[in-house]
C-alpha cells in the first residue's frame, strides 16, 4: 500500500508555531534541516497520519489544522504504525518508527479535550529516528514496512 506525504513543518525554537514547507532537506544527524527536535536520537522526526488526525477531530466535533498536533510530517493512506520498529519510507529517506508521539499539556492548552482524543490507537503519530536521508517534498509516496 503506498500513501502520499501531505504536510511538511518545522519548529525552529522552543514553543514556537510549526511553519509549514513545502519541501525539506532529512539528515541522520539533523532529521529537518533547521527543526529543534533533529538532533534527539529518537525523536528526530515525528509523523502524524492523516486519518488518525481526522478521527480525533471528529471525536472532538471540530476541525483543527493538522499542525496543531506539532508533527513534522503529515501522511495519508497507509496504515499507523502502533508499534516500534517498523520503517516509514518516504521517497528516498527511511525513518525507523521508535516509539509513541505521546500527547503532552500543549494539546490541552491548544484544544480542550485534544490530549485525551489523541490517546487512543497512537493516534498522536510516532516518533522515528533518520535511517537514510534525502530530500523529501510535498507529494512523494510514502510506504510502510
Amino acid at each position: 500500500m503506498t500513501g502520499k506525504l501531505i504536510g511538511i513543518a518545522q519548529v525552529r525554537e522552543p514553543r514556537a508555531q510549526p511553519l509549514e514547507m513545502q519541501r525539506a532537506k532529512v539528515s541522520v544527524d539533523a532529521g529537518i534541516e533547521g527543526d529543534i527536535r533533529g538532533r534527539k536520537r529518537d525523536r528526530q522526526i515525528t509523523v502524524l497520519f492523516r486519518e488518525s488526525w481526522n478521527d480525533a477531530c471528529r471525536d472532538l466535533g471540530v476541525p483543527l489544522p493538522w499542525t496543531t498536533r506539532r508533527a513534522n510530517l503529515l501522511v495519508e493512506g497507509v496504515p499507523a504504525p502502533q508499534s516500534a520498529g517498523g520503517q516509514i519510507r518516504i521517497g528516498n529517506v527511511v525513518l525507523e518508527v521508535m516509539l509513541e508521539t505521546d500527547p503532552c499539556q500543549l494539546m490541552e492548552r491548544a484544544h480542550a479535550g485534544l490530549k485525551a482524543a489523541l490517546t487512543p490507537e497512537w493516534r498522536g503519530g510516532v516518533c522515528c529516528k533518520v535511517v537514510a536521508g534525502g530530500d523529501i517534498r510535498v507529494g512523494d509516496p510514502v510506504s510502510i514496512a
